[in-house]
């Protein structure tokens, strides 16, 4: 099976480094010198990577073969897959991998049907599950403990805890005070006697 584990962005300086967007739990494992990805597009690699380091922040990596900038910038956007055993699982048993959560029924702690997981969507704070409900709208939940209570594979089902308003627009909590006081017509008192 294969799991996109980075995707490439900018060239970093002029010997064929590039910055990547990780994005994989286990990059030590998956993105280590040595490693040969498959990519998409497809005519861009397969790739090996030859350094990986850290700088400010950011994992550059060097391919073998790509040795200038003008290389480098070419493989911009491209994406790495590395070729996974489906039966293993991430060493932290409170990670999963994308295969793993797709086609989850998502339901309330109390059991009550919700939807379920059709995509998962990798956002630099968080991850969305986006979730198909049996109407066949979709609704955005935040991949979080606070939220995501508990993933179940055997009985293939996340069971979610969520806000008011994230399921049900209409529990949503009003957070600003503003309107409340007035109809909206009047302007605010800025508390100064003219």
């Amino acid at each position: 099976m294969q799991l996109v584990v980075a995707r490439i962005g900018r060239a970093h300086g002029i010997k064929g480094e590039v910055t990547v967007e990780v994005r994989t739990d286990e990059p030590e494992l998956r993105l280590a010198p040595g490693a040969v990805l498959a990519t998409e597009p497809a005519t861009a690699g397969p790739l090996t990577i030859e350094t990986g380091r850290v700088h400010s922040g950011r994992l550059l990596l060097r391919f073998e073969g790509v040795r200038d900038r003008t290389a480098a910038e070419a493989l911009r956007n491209t994406l790495l897959i590395a070729e996974v055993d489906p039966a293993e699982l991430p060493e932290d048993p409170e990670e999963f991998y994308d295969h793993q959560l797709m086609d989850l029924d998502v339901v309330l702690a109390d059991g009550t049907e919700i939807g379920r997981i059709t995509e998962i969507t990798h956002l630099p704070s968080q991850d969305l599950f986006i979730v198909e409900r049996p109407d066949g709208s979709e609704v955005m939940i935040p991949f979080v403990e606070e939220i995501v209570t508990e993933i179940d594979l055997e009985e293939q089902r996340a069971v979610i805890t969520p806000p008011p308003g994230l399921i049900d627009e209409s529990q949503a909590v009003i957070a600003s005070s503003r309107d409340e006081e007035g109809d909206g017509d009047e302007a605010p008192d800025s508390g100064k006697d003219l």
